[in-house]
């Protein structure tokens, strides 16, 4: 088990890189590390996709606040993109949260996969991702866009413990913004899908909160390993985006995407 945690641990930095400079919060790294490790591990009473969609919300809740704090203070942020769209971001994620607790381990883990490659299809296929904004002010957001988007980013987020930076860094890089910017804003349109989700899957399993080191479906042990790792590199990593050139952010999103899918089929 210490080998397991030194793995979280190390796996944890990379979650404070992928936070950011991709506005990830871990989701695409945590899941499947953790839920590496408890299926490999005998672990009664739950299933390894349900802790570890849980535990990857609970470590988001934490990075995607500590990396909003970190990119305010740089003032990358832009209040017109965030709000009112990060109020109905929160309304789906409430919906999103309670339904990933009634959906069993083999439908989540293949709404994930599915999830991710129809992300990097879209990244792909489509213009306006990989290439650099060409665009002198980026356009506003439709309100479509902040209404019903939102609950649809808020939804699918918190029910795939993910954060909603792959649905809200391609929209906001197709309004004409650079990566570094989208990247960053990704960031506070995840702490309502990362704070909703920690609450429900706290509370949504009581069965399973006389087992130590557990809170709901949260697996606190690995949630503190991760942290562990991922909050000093947040710190450490926060000025290495701004030297990040934009096709070159833009082609190593979509790339991690990638490896994450290949490492959930394998």
């Amino acid at each position: 088990m210490q080998t397991s945690y030194l793995l979280l641990l190390l796996f944890g930095c990379l979650t404070g890189i992928t936070t950011v400079l991709f506005g990830f919060g871990g989701g695409f790294v945590t899941v499947p590390v953790v839920y590496g490790l408890w299926s490999t591990t005998a672990h009664p009473g739950a299933d390894a996709m349900h802790v570890a969609v849980a535990t990857s919300t609970a470590v988001m809740a934490v990075n995607s606040v500590f990396a909003t704090l970190t990119q305010w203070h740089q003032g990358r942020l832009r209040r017109e993109y965030l709000w009112p769209m990060a109020a109905f971001v929160l309304v789906g994620a409430v919906a999103g949260s309670f339904a990933a607790t009634r959906i069993s381990e083999t439908t989540l883990r293949v709404l994930f996969a599915a999830y991710l490659l129809a992300t990097i299809a879209d990244s792909l296929l489509r213009k306006g991702f990989l290439s650099a904004p060409q665009t002198r002010e980026p356009r506003p957001l439709g309100r479509p866009a902040r209404t019903l988007g939102g609950v649809a980013i808020g939804s699918v987020a918190a029910c795939l413990g993910v954060g909603g930076s792959v649905m809200t860094v391609p929209l906001l890089r197709r309004r004409g913004l650079p990566m570094a910017e989208a990247t960053a804003m990704a960031n506070p349109l995840s702490v309502p899908v990362a704070v909703v989700g920690t609450v429900v899957y706290a509370l949504a399993a009581p069965a399973l909160h006389a087992q130590v080191g557990r809170l709901g479906s949260i697996d606190l042990l690995a949630c503190t390993a991760l942290l562990a790792g991922s909050l000093p590199t947040i710190a450490l990593a926060r000025r290495a985006a701004a030297r990040v050139t934009d096709r070159v952010h833009s082609v190593a999103y979509v790339a991690l995407l990638v490896i994450v899918l290949l490492v959930m089929v394998i």
